[in-house]
């Protein structure tokens, strides 16, 4: 005898099954424009901070990952350092000067009023013709915060308005020298003035594996798909965690590469005690990225001398071994108000959680 089906189970799969048709319209569309080979991976993501935060962030990014300081420069608008290590994503912190702040309106929010310009702003990917993609793009109907691409001697570079779902922009970037430095035209560029701390454990944090963005449960759709239509990229699957109002979302360009992870509501927020923690973080901070994860091995050591040296967590390590991986969540950083993941896979595993630690993890953000 067929058992009758829960009608919330029949919901939720009525709408992934939607998602799905849509995405593979919007990649059939993105395809039909030319746009397909027109981006690559992500090349580098920016970071805002108020101006007494700059150094304390990336200070912090010194002392708690394995990135380098590679490059400083300031110039009218902004003071930043570039933070990376090979086979990873760059990572630009900065603070600007007087220059008008485009992300103004979208960092508003209950707890973030004391950090007005604190944002991870950018994601910036490459592209071997950018021209070609900003003309298409245009025709589109994407906006961009330019007319058209900045240009240097090194790097031709345009970034997407804030998008209205998540609060991020895309940025795109043709390199056209191997210096690859970030430096814009006109900026001052100086020795970084930070060290990086000579802890042994540091050499176990690797590249940028992912980051989640916290967006609202009734643009869960439109946020994924807003993204498939800038990039490469192509959404892989979303865990539903009912018991916390809670949808994980990823896409990904290839297995082997940075994935973005998109977290919202199963349903759009009704109060403090019912919502679950997605809901509550964006009603506290807005939508923003809430983690950036790091692959980690020897996780276990490297977690303990981290918190030696001062990180505090918002849970135990989750995971094991034998279900493929481990993974924690830090505390919020006090200048920039993203929290870090460390992540460890184990035979062959490539996803970012399982069902028996997904519920810690998001469960985790209430505690924030």
């Amino acid at each position: 005898m067929k058992m009758p089906q829960d009608p919330d189970l029949a919901s939720v799969s009525a709408e992934e099954e939607e998602l799905v048709q849509e995405e593979v319209r919007a990649r059939s569309e993105r395809s039909d424009a030319g746009l397909e080979g027109l981006v690559g991976g992500l090349d580098s993501v920016i970071i805002t901070t108020e101006p007494d935060n700059l150094v304390p962030a990336v200070y912090e990014l010194l002392r708690y990952t394995g990135l380098s300081c590679h490059e400083a420069f300031f110039n009218a608008d902004a003071q930043s350092y570039v933070l990376g290590l090979p086979g990873s994503a760059s990572l630009i912190i900065l603070s600007r000067g007087g220059a008008p702040n485009p992300f103004a309106g979208v960092n508003k929010a209950r707890l973030t009023a004391h950090l007005p310009n604190t944002r991870l702003e950018t994601f910036v990917f490459s592209t071997p013709d950018i021209r070609q993609y900003v003309a298409v793009q245009k025709k589109r109907g994407v906006k961009f915060l330019t007319a058209g691409p900045r240009e240097s001697d090194y790097f031709l570079f345009i970034q997407t308005v804030p998008s209205p779902f998540t609060g991020n922009s895309i940025g795109f970037i043709e390199w056209q020298d191997d210096m690859k430095t970030y430096a814009p035209p006109g900026a001052t560029r100086v020795s970084p003035d930070l060290e990086k701390p000579s802890f042994r454990h540091l050499g176990n944090i690797f590249e940028l594996d992912h980051v989640a963005t916290r967006v609202r449960a009734q643009d869960r759709k439109a946020a994924i798909l807003e993204f498939v239509g800038l990039t490469n990229y192509h959404y892989d699957f979303g865990v539903h965690v009912r018991s916390l109002n809670s949808i994980t979302s990823v896409a990904r360009r290839n297995p082997d590469d940075f994935a973005m992870v998109f977290t919202s509501g199963i349903t759009p927020f009704v109060s403090e005690e019912v919502s679950g923690p997605t809901e509550k973080f964006i009603r506290n901070y807005g939508t923003r990225a809430h983690h950036m994860a790091f692959r980690t091995e020897n996780i276990e050591a490297t977690i303990k001398n981290l918190k030696k040296d001062g990180m505090k967590f918002l849970l135990e390590l989750a995971g094991s071994e034998e279900e493929g991986l481990k993974q924690i969540f830090s505390e919020p950083s006090p200048s920039t108000l993203i929290v870090n993941e460390y992540i460890q896979r184990y035979g062959g595993f490539d996803g970012f959680f399982t069902r028996s630690n997904v519920e810690k993890l998001t469960g985790a953000t209430a505690r924030q």
